[in-house]
């Protein structure tokens, strides 16, 4: 009588392992390339065996946003450990710094900032990456004279969002214990970043994607311009 051969027992993974795989995927191959059923055969498994980690592949790849965040945060965090304790130096060392990675990590850059579902990595401020800006923010406000603009300029139609911004980053904030000078953060200053951060994100979506409407041959030259047009405009650059 012929007796079946036992079945050997399958490989074990771990968070580890399908976050390794699902990362070297959209690295080597871009997002298209990360799948369940793709991560799932590198690893020699099945399917829903990776349903005991992750509900769907959304999920995953939240998570790998998060980490990829983490990844941007610690580069920012070794680059502005080196410079002078002054707000404004790290804050523009900041946004270099974010260019720089964006640059050199393009699918990553893509997953975290620029595909489904980025916006709700974007909104969360707990995460590496926005306590990295947060802390910029409230070192400035904390020692510099921030030009803000006055509440009667910002167009009515915005200041809805604004105040749900502001209660939404007040109560990140005090959850999150950082030092940020809580009784500065009105309208104005809640534009202000909203501003800030749309001209940063812009130029440098634009870059990364190629984007921009005619040829540069240096576009950092153009960045720097953007952030000292900034800095001027914040009142943190003379002129």
């Amino acid at each position: 009588m012929h007796q079946s051969k036992p079945r050997g027992r399958s490989p074990v993974v771990s968070d580890a392992d399908i976050r390794r795989v699902a990362s070297t995927l959209l690295v080597g191959q871009g997002p298209a390339a990360v799948t369940l059923r793709a991560i799932a055969r590198e690893l020699g498994v099945t399917a829903p065996a990776l349903y005991r980690y992750y509900k769907s592949l959304d999920d995953l790849l939240d998570r790998l946003r998060l980490d990829f965040c983490a990844d941007l945060a610690g580069e920012l965090t070794t680059e502005i450990a080196t410079l002078p304790d002054d707000g404004a130096v790290q804050f523009f060392a900041i946004c270099r710094g974010f260019r720089r990675w964006a640059l050199a990590h393009t699918r990553e850059f893509t997953l975290v900032f620029a595909s489904p579902g980025a916006d709700r990595a974007l909104r969360r401020f707990d995460e590496p990456f926005g306590r990295i800006f947060l802390g910029a923010a409230g070192r400035l406000l904390a020692t510099y004279d921030i030009v803000t603009p006055p509440t009667d300029v910002i167009p009515p139609g915005l200041r809805e969002d604004l105040l749900h911004f502001q209660t939404e980053l007040l109560a990140a904030l005090s959850e999150s214990g950082q030092k940020f000078p809580a009784e500065k953060l009105d309208l104005g200053v809640t534009y202000l970043m909203i501003q800030i951060w749309a001209r940063l994100y812009g130029h440098v979506t634009l870059e990364v994607f190629g984007n921009y409407p005619i040829p540069l041959a240096n576009p950092e030259i153009l960045f720097d311009a953007m952030l000292a047009d900034l800095g001027r405009t914040a009142g943190l650059i003379a002129g």
